[in-house]
């Protein structure tokens, strides 16, 4: 008997809620890293400028300069990373709100979520 290998695909949600203790530390490690990135010759100059200015005004765009989906599945055998999605946006917490419980699904869709006005959305695929 032989088996027919099939491929599958699996949508992997994932929300983190993060509390910002240090903006300054946060926004160096962005610009260190979108300095690493300007050493690639097909970054054009504009783009570079503009992407520092963003993440030196706003924290949130810098922790999406350093998020890659990559990273979490990078090193998991047996997978292959097909496409990414993700966002940041500064939110109101309180733990204590059910708005904010964990096991309710708050979009109501399978849709990948997007990135709203105030938040940036990076993707591989």
């Amino acid at each position: 008997m032989t088996t027919e290998k099939t491929s599958q695909f699996v949508r992997l949600r994932l929300e983190l809620v993060l509390e910002i203790d240090d903006e300054d530390a946060l926004t160096a490690a962005a610009l260190r890293r979108l300095a690493e990135e300007a050493a690639d010759p097909e970054v054009p100059e504009s783009e570079r400028a503009q992407a520092e200015s963003a993440v030196t005004e706003d924290t949130a765009e810098a922790l999406a300069c350093l998020v890659d989906p990559f990273d979490l599945v990078g090193e998991i055998p047996g997978i292959e990373l097909q496409q990414a999605s993700w966002s940041t946006e500064p939110v109101e917490y309180d733990p204590d709100s059910p708005d904010w419980d964990l096991d309710e699904d708050d979009d109501g869709h399978d849709g990948a979520a997007d990135a709203g006005e105030d938040g940036r959305a990076g993707g591989i695929g």
